[in-house]
C-alpha cells in the first residue's frame, strides 16, 4: 500500500502534467491565474510546480509579461518522440511521393481519445497552402481524417456519438449515416467543416490485424477542391493509404 508520501508525489506529478496539457492546443502564453483556473488549484500550489517544471527547462516564464509557456524541453521530447516513431518514419517517403504527386500537404493523424494529433507532415511546394504543425491537436468529431479515425474504429459508432464529450450542435443520426458511407466508400472529404477556406480528402491505414491506426489526409485551399478535383486526390490517396497498409503488414 502507497504511503501518504507517495501517494502526494504521484498527485504532484499528474499535477504537473496537467500544467503541460494546458498548453495543448492554446496559445503561446499563460498567466497563473490563468492555469490555477482551469486545473482549479490554489495559484501558490501552481506556483511552485511550474518554479519545478522552470527549473527542468519545461517552462519558461517571459519576464515582460509574467506569462508562462513551453520550455525547449518539451521540443527535445517531441523532436526524440519523431525520430523513434515507426511509423512516422515509414510512412514519411509515400507521404512526399503523393505530395509530389497532387501538389497538396499530407498529414498523417492518429487518434487520442475524441482527438487527433498530426503525427507527420509535408507541406505543399505550392505558394498558398495549409501549414501542418505537427504535435498539434484537433477535434476528432470535425474533418476528413477525424470522420476516418471514427469511421473505422473498433467501438461501435453509437457508442462513439453518446459520449459527453458529442457537440451539442451536430446531429448524431446524420453523423453516423455519414460514417457508414465513408467506410462504404474508403474514404472522407471535408470542405470548410473545421476552418473557412480549407478542403481535405482523408483515407484509414490499417495494421496486420486490420486495425485502423492512422488516416492519411491531403488538404489545402477550397479552391483547389472542386468535384472532379476531390475525385483525383481520393484516388491517390487511397492508393497511398493501401500502399502503407500493405507496408505495415509485413
Amino acid at each position: 500500500m502507497a504511503t501518504d508520501q507517495e501517494k502526494g508525489t504521484v498527485r504532484a506529478v499528474e499535477r504537473a502534467l496537467d500544467i503541460l496539457l494546458c498548453f495543448a492546443g492554446t496559445e503561446n502564453e499563460l498567466g497563473l491565474s490563468d492555469i490555477a483556473k482551469r486545473l482549479g488549484l490554489h495559484k501558490s500550489t501552481v506556483h511552485r510546480l511550474l518554479a519545478s517544471l522552470e527549473s527542468k527547462g519545461f517552462i519558461r516564464r517571459n519576464p515582460t509579461s509574467e506569462k508562462y509557456r513551453l520550455g525547449w524541453s518539451v521540443l527535445e521530447l517531441v523532436s526524440n518522440v519523431y525520430q523513434s516513431d515507426d511509423l512516422s518514419s515509414i510512412v514519411l517517403p509515400e507521404m512526399t511521393r503523393l505530395r509530389d504527386l497532387l501538389g497538396e500537404t499530407i498529414s498523417l493523424y492518429i487518434r487520442s481519445g475524441n482527438e487527433r494529433i498530426r503525427t507527420q507532415a509535408v507541406e505543399s511546394n505550392q505558394p498558398v497552402r495549409r501549414v501542418a504543425n505537427i504535435g498539434k491537436r484537433l477535434p476528432l468529431f470535425v474533418g476528413a481524417s477525424g470522420k476516418i479515425l471514427l469511421a473505422y474504429a473498433k467501438e461501435p459508432l453509437e457508442d462513439l456519438v453518446n459520449d459527453p464529450s458529442w457537440p451539442a450542435d451536430l446531429s448524431q443520426d446524420e453523423f453516423l449515416e455519414q460514417l457508414k458511407s465513408i467506410r462504404h466508400q474508403g474514404y472522407a472529404v471535408s470542405i470548410e467543416e473545421r476552418e473557412l477556406g480549407a478542403a481535405a480528402v482523408a483515407a484509414p491505414i490499417f495494421s496486420r490485424n486490420g486495425d485502423i491506426v492512422a488516416a492519411l489526409s491531403v488538404s489545402g485551399p477550397v479552391d483547389r477542391f472542386n468535384e472532379e478535383a476531390v475525385e483525383r486526390i481520393a484516388t491517390a490517396v487511397k492508393q497511398s493509404a493501401e500502399i502503407l497498409t500493405k507496408m505495415l503488414s509485413r
